[in-house]
């Protein structure tokens, strides 16, 4: 009784070709793939993070800034200059 079935390392007559050498190849080429799509996708990441901390970084200096403006604004009103002075020290402004 004949097998219908190819015997390993057998030729595709169509092809040519040994189908376990073709698909050895294939999963040769996809696995070597792999560390670089995860490096990618990786990448795009931490790209995705110093955007954020950028914006976050961005926010937190514009508070400051405008509790600074806020609190030399609420010195300027002290008639001793007391509380300026000290502002100024704790800000590095002199």
């Amino acid at each position: 009784m004949a097998s219908s079935a190819p015997q390993q390392g057998s030729v595709n007559p169509l092809t040519g070709k040994d189908p376990a050498k073709a698909l050895t190849a294939v999963a040769s080429g996809f696995f070597d793939n792999l560390p670089f799509r995860e490096s990618e996708v990786r990448i795009h990441d931490l790209e995705e993070d110093t955007s954020v901390l950028k914006k976050e970084s961005d926010s937190l200096t514009d508070r400051m800034s405008k509790i600074k403006s806020e609190l030399l604004n609420q010195a300027s009103i002290d008639s001793t200059g007391v509380f300026a002075s000290r502002l100024r020290l704790v800000f590095g402004d002199e």
